[in-house]
């Protein structure tokens, strides 16, 4: 077992919401953009992305996080716009992307199937990769893709009930059903040359993809790069050596700095501890983290997207994989008023919940449970 070490682990967070005016109805983020020096378009026309820089410290994270959120909200209220925590827009508007050659091939490969993306709204968290441990880092972030279970934000989807994480379901099970290696969760590795091989794999199929879909491999390479041209929920990231954990819906700042602090209290369990993949259990212990087989971790993620916390199952795993469940109170609950949700009721949805991002962020609070 490695020595024990308090070095801080850098973790940072990435999150996107809907831009709406004053009516509920989804719009340009416009000049939000430049409120915040970490504020950026998606590529769809009512999503803004806020980014935090690697922080060391909760604290740290914590404020900055706010900061960016603060300035956005500041410069909407001037100009009669609203941010949204939800993972999807639930009914109504149509989604429009903005035009580039990444969407156009996309469009040309993924074909009607990639109009699901364009209602996703999620949350990534960057950690720092532990040297030695990369490895062990990734496998253990894999295991907790079930802890999607703890934002989901949004059940519906054009109106209708899909499941507890309506956004988890579409990226996953609809988008890219035609390529399901790019979007689903991929199993364990044993080393990151297995990580590399199966990057390249998919890249390769991808281009191959384009260019049965006429889009030449000039243009195509111009616009990805192996890692650019998968969506799986958990990635090494070279260029920040980072692993991301994409698997959250966008939630309440509250939420997404507690799973960021609980993603890097894991990768020092991982560095200070042993991790080995055992049974069907799960289970974090003095020693480390005992992961689950990867069949078993898909039938958590599998509840997780469709029962969310109202699945015993996956409460039991997330508990004693370490999470503190009750701190959680995931949005798509309160939002979840039956079957279907007209054009109407969705923008006084939208609406509601913009007034409790911006009391989160106005009151700086991270306590979730009281909405």
């Amino acid at each position: 077992m490695a020595a024990h070490t308090t070095q801080p682990i850098r973790r940072s967070i990435e999150v996107e919401y809907w831009v709406i005016d004053e009516q509920g109805e989804l719009v340009e983020p416009g000049e939000l953009v430049s409120a915040s020096g970490r504020a950026e378009r998606e590529f769809v026309r009512p999503l803004l992305e806020v980014k935090t820089t690697p922080c060391e410290t909760t604290s740290q994270l914590r404020d900055e996080l706010f900061d960016q959120l603060e300035a956005v909200l500041d410069r909407a209220e001037e100009s009669g716009k609203r941010l949204v925590p939800l993972a999807t827009p639930m009914a109504g508007s149509e989604v429009d992307e903005i035009p580039s050659e990444r969407t156009r091939i996309q469009n040309e490969v993924i074909g009607e199937d990639f109009g699901y993306v364009r209602h996703c709204a999620g949350t990534h968290v960057h950690v720092e990769q532990q040297p030695g441990h990369e490895v062990d880092q990734w496998n253990a972030f894999v295991a907790l893709d079930p802890a999607l279970a703890l934002v989901n934000s949004s059940p519906y989807y054009r109106g209708e009930r899909l499941a507890a994480g309506a956004r988890s379901k579409l990226y996953r099970r609809r988008a890219y059903d035609g390529m399901p290696h790019q979007g689903r969760l991929w199993s364990y590795i044993d080393d990151k040359a297995e990580w590399t091989r199966r990057l390249e794999r998919r890249y390769e199929d991808f281009v191959t993809a384009t260019l049965d879909a006429d889009v030449d491999r000039a243009t195509v390479e111009a616009n990805f790069d192996p890692e650019s041209a998968v969506w799986t929920p958990v990635q090494f990231r070279e260029r920040f050596g980072t692993v991301e954990w994409r698997s959250a819906d966008a939630a309440l700042p509250g939420q997404v700095l507690r799973l960021a602090d609980q993603l890097a209290d894991v990768a020092a369990s991982v560095r200070d501890g042993e991790v080995r993949i055992e049974g069907e259990i799960g289970r974090r212990t003095e020693e480390g983290l005992v992961l689950p087989s990867f069949d078993t971790v898909l039938e958590y993620v599998d509840a997780a997207i469709e029962d969310g916390l109202d699945s015993e199952q996956v409460r039991g795993y997330l508990e004693r994989m370490g999470f503190d469940v009750a701190a959680y109170d995931p949005l798509t609950e309160h939002v979840d008023d039956g079957p279907t949700i007209s054009a109407e009721a969705a923008r006084d949805r939208r609406l509601e919940y913009a007034d409790v991002l911006e009391r989160a962020v106005r009151s700086r609070s991270i306590d979730v449970n009281r909405l």
